[in-house]
């Protein structure tokens, strides 16, 4: 239960009844009328400001309308005070038992507590990593990798039906390029060249991609195929062959990888299959039958002219009609689709599949290529379709402050995979989390392994250690006692009456709406920043049970007092695994 959202609907009957009285005018738009946790404690339990965004439509001054609203809501049930703050906004105390049925909501939903229908199962697809597959993964698709993860989870929590998904971009000229680097290690395997001739055409830039892995890649072929291409120096006739290896063993990486990281996906899509099947000819007719393509010459580039720019005829998106700053083109000088032209195609197929809410999580570096995606999807569905592009900022990776730079497979960058060895893969999806996705982040191995309140996988990973622990002597103490979720979901919680056993009850009962709130603003990251406050709640809790005996959440002579807090306990636990299961991660039963 969201005991928010039951506030809210409370406030609502509140302003119903003083319009069915006449106090206030008919048709008050109550949608923007807020029921949340005050920004002090001390001010209260649920605060709103109903007063502030209802005074213009209701023809009263905020703070007249607010001390009208606080006579009526110290009448509703449960509120203990009501009390106008500021210019306007109102504050409600509440009754403690209100957190204490939300503790015994907890107990009895397990980690399904806080699971909502917000989404009420709309169909939404998150796209997330699509790599090209010319390499190992680096650090920053591990980013993109766990923040699509963690937010289709977190959807699917908040009651979206998700769909995760992965775009293969196997068309392009990079493909193309690393088939080129391919062939290469594969001489080297047969002995034709040395990897210094492999050195040497990186430095003369004959080849793009030179990382020695690519020399299993090309075992792997020599395997297959012997010396078949060794002696073709014709690339039209071993580039397409290649390629289609190289694409297919780079993707096997990249899944054994991403499995790695507890990353997977629903669809894997090919850009190359969407190409053959005629999906860009189709989708660029519907946007030439809706009359939104022409044929014109865009204006130079803004700043400085490239030399070999040179304006010439194209087809033409008419992005600016969707809030683009230009209009986009579809075709290159050579007569082949741009990207663009292919990522449309993709986008309306996403469509034809029935995804009208899309999430799309993009490199920093995709930046600048959002408005005109967006303004094709609005195309394709007549202004009906949505598409929240998440950007995911630089990873700088650090060993005691010291960067690294460098990998042992790579070359020249640090690899996904050599961060989960490094750390463990609970590790890096927590902290990849730990910031939202459009600030840079530093991750320092040193750091995200230390065992201190700064770091905050341990933090929160502590406070659920501490939980199990408490558990294992209590089982020792009370042998007979049941201790399952279910037996003590029927403590006396009466006996929770410390302000600080109050505070974590409340914690508890803002889980909900946070994930609905993190849900709808498709930010994952505000489930650590809860996590960690809970935590050092839990603590604070636990550290002032060792400073005052009769604070212990195991009291030997009292049963029923230490069962109520074991329940408190155990709801932290509970609260913190949903969380973390949220973020793929493991929670753990002791700390070593």
């Amino acid at each position: 239960m969201n005991i928010f959202a039951t506030f809210k609907t409370r406030i609502d009957a509140v302003i119903g009844q003083l319009v069915a009285e006449g106090a206030l005018p008919a048709g008050l738009d109550l949608s923007k009328v807020a029921a949340e946790p005050p920004r002090e404690a001390a001010h209260g339990d649920v605060s709103t400001n109903a007063a502030m965004v209802l005074a213009k439509p209701a023809g009263k001054p905020p703070r007249d309308l607010a001390t009208l609203l606080v006579e009526r809501l110290k009448q509703v049930t449960d509120v203990t005070d009501a009390s106008v703050a500021g210019p306007g906004f109102i504050n409600l105390k509440i009754a403690d038992n209100i957190w204490r049925d939300g503790l015994h909501d907890v107990l009895v939903q397990g980690t399904a507590y806080g699971d909502a229908d917000v989404g009420k199962g709309e169909p939404i697809n998150v796209e997330y990593v699509s790599a090209n597959p010319t390499g190992p993964m680096h650090v920053g698709h591990a980013r993109g990798a766990v923040v699509g993860d963690a937010l289709a989870r977190l959807l699917s929590k908040a009651g979206f039906a998700v769909t995760k998904e992965y775009y293969i971009n196997d068309a392009g000229g990079q493909v193309d390029n690393v088939a080129a680097a391919l062939r290469m290690r594969y001489l080297q395997v047969l002995g034709k060249i040395t990897a210094d001739d492999v050195k040497g055409a990186l430095e003369r830039k004959e080849i793009q991609y030179g990382g020695e892995y690519l020399i299993p890649a090309a075992e792997a072929l020599v395997a297959r195929d012997g010396d078949k291409w060794a002696a073709i120096e014709d690339p039209a006739q071993w580039v397409p062959a290649l390629r289609d290896f190289t694409v297919a063993f780079m993707m096997k990486i990249v899944k054994e990888d991403l499995a790695a990281l507890g990353v997977q996906h629903d669809v894997f899509t090919s850009e190359k299959a969407l190409v053959t099947a005629g999906k860009v000819n189709d989708a660029l007719k519907f946007l030439a039958d809706a009359g939104l393509t022409y044929t014109g010459v865009l204006e130079p580039p803004k700043g400085k002219t490239p030399d070999d720019w040179e304006p010439r005829p194209q087809l033409l998106f008419k992005a600016t009609q969707f809030g683009d700053e230009v209009d986009r083109p579809l075709a290159k000088s050579d007569g082949s689709w741009t990207y663009f032209a292919a990522d449309i195609a993709y986008h309306k197929d996403k469509v034809d599949r029935g995804f009208t809410n899309l999430v799309n999580i993009w490199g920093a570096d995709h930046g600048g290529y959002v408005k005109r995606v967006k303004a094709a999807l609005s195309a394709l569905t007549a202004g009906k379709g949505q598409l929240d592009v998440l950007l995911a900022q630089m990873v700088r990776i650090f060993n005691n402050g010291e960067p690294v730079k460098m990998s042992k497979r790579a070359g020249n960058f640090v690899t996904m995979r050599d961060l989960i060895d490094e750390v463990g893969k609970d590790v890096v999806r927590f902290i990849m989390l730990t910031r939202k996705n459009d600030a840079p982040l530093d991750f320092d191995y040193a750091k995200v392994t230390e065992k201190s309140r700064e770091n905050p996988v341990f933090y929160v990973q502590y406070a659920h250690a501490r939980g199990r622990s408490v558990f294992r002597h209590a089982a020792e103490m009370f042998p007979t006692a049941d201790l399952s979720d279910a037996g003590l979901a029927k403590a006396d919680f009466t006996r929770l009456t410390d302000p600080d056993e109050i505070g974590v009850m409340r914690g508890l009962a803002n889980w909900p709406r946070t994930v609905e709130g993190a849900a709808l603003a498709h930010e994952p990251h505000r489930l650590a920043f809860y996590m960690y406050d809970l935590a050092s709640q839990f603590h604070a809790l636990w550290n002032k049970g060792n400073d005052a005996a009769e604070l212990r959440f195991l009291q030997a002579g009292d049963q029923a007092v230490s069962t109520a807090r074991l329940a408190l306990v155990r709801g932290v636990g509970l609260v913190i695994a949903s969380g973390l299961k949220v973020f793929g991660v493991d929670p753990v039963e002791e700390m070593r």
